[in-house]
């Protein structure tokens, strides 16, 4: 039997990995802060053979003030050095998750040995974990976006915004694929069974490079609202009048995963994974559950939304709620 320690229990991913891995041990903030250094060196790891890194700080545009760059290099790379020491010292094999901001999405596509080029602090918050983690023998660094599951992200915006009429702008030069944690879970299931080479590996759902425009879209037609109009801007024209702090977020975000799929892991195709998610989603208790601390720092691919008549705006906090994850405060509606 394998020993394996989730940190970042109350996220979308870490919620996820405790359904797949029945009996690993959970811990969210309050059971262990990976941004106190002092609390990681305290930790008992020996007891684990794998530890599951599925906490960061995921507010892109906090990252960019004085506070919320301190907390991002806190929690996405001194907290992830710490981690990477004691586990090592434990003789654990350390899953990590990382981010398509580590690139500044120049690119469409992007492989895992690309050279790091992140253009704003969460991005290179990310990056500095990535180099750390890439010193350790044994590790896994899963590189992803756009992160879907259970907690608040853009797609469960856009069911609430479809059921409630809103016709909105969505940004349309941002590409990449969607990643369900039921994917994620998945991978890193079948690399802890299988043992393939280590280092890092791109992982998103398959198929067909959207736009965020794209994306909502299909939603709102797989919903049942063809009849709603989606309106496409370009990233420029959404923060064209914003009077607040904001990050520069990469337009390119298509993950190649030809290292993953060589290893014998089959990546499915988003737009089943969506058709499953929208049907689970759809159910009026899934549209107005509550999670704790819905979009706080440390809950990777939680979303925060403030609906307001005139204005209708979602934020995703980046890579990976509780932890990681990932739909980095990337698509903007109005």
């Amino acid at each position: 039997m394998v020993n394996i320690l989730i940190l970042g229990a109350d996220g979308q991913l870490g919620r996820e990995l405790q359904k797949k891995f029945d009996g690993a041990k959970a811990l969210s903030r309050a059971g262990l802060d990976v941004s106190d250094v002092n609390a990681v060196n305290k930790f008992d790891f020996a007891n684990f053979d794998v530890v599951v890194n599925a906490a960061a700080y995921t507010n892109v545009d906090e990252a960019e003030t004085v506070t919320g760059r301190r907390q991002a290099w806190a929690t996405n790379a001194t907290g992830v050095a710490a981690l990477s020491a004691a586990v090592a010292r434990a003789g654990c094999l350390f899953v990590n998750i990382s981010s398509d901001y580590v690139f500044d999405g120049s690119k469409l596509e992007h492989v895992e040995n690309e050279s790091l080029s992140p253009v704003s602090v969460y991005g290179a918050s990310k990056a500095a974990g990535d180099l750390v983690v890439s010193g350790l023998a044994k590790h896994y660094t899963l590189r992803t976006a756009w992160v879907v599951g259970d907690g608040n992200n853009f797609v469960k915006t856009m069911l609430k915004l479809a059921a409630k009429g809103v016709e909105p702008r969505v940004v349309a030069d941002q590409i990449g694929r969607p990643t369900f944690t039921s994917e994620l879970a998945n991978c890193i299931e079948h690399l802890i069974h299988t043992k393939p080479e280590y280092g890092t590996y791109n992982l998103t759902n398959d198929g067909s490079p959207a736009s965020w425009a794209a994306l909502a879209r299909c939603i709102y037609d797989r919903a049942g609202h063809k009849n709603l109009k989606i309106s496409e801007v370009t990233t420029s024209e959404y923060y064209a009048d914003s009077t607040s702090v904001y990050a520069q977020r990469p337009k390119g975000s298509v993950l190649v995963l030809d290292k993953i799929q060589a290893t014998g892991f089959k990546s499915r195709d988003w737009q089943l994974d969506l058709t499953s998610y929208i049907k689970e989603a759809s159910r009026p208790e899934s549209l107005t559950q509550k999670h704790p601390n819905p979009g706080h720092p440390y809950s990777p691919g939680d979303t925060k939304a403030t609906p307001s008549t005139e204005n209708l705006s979602a934020t995703q906090p980046v890579d990976a709620s509780g932890s990681a994850d990932q739909m980095q405060n990337p698509p903007h509606i109005d």
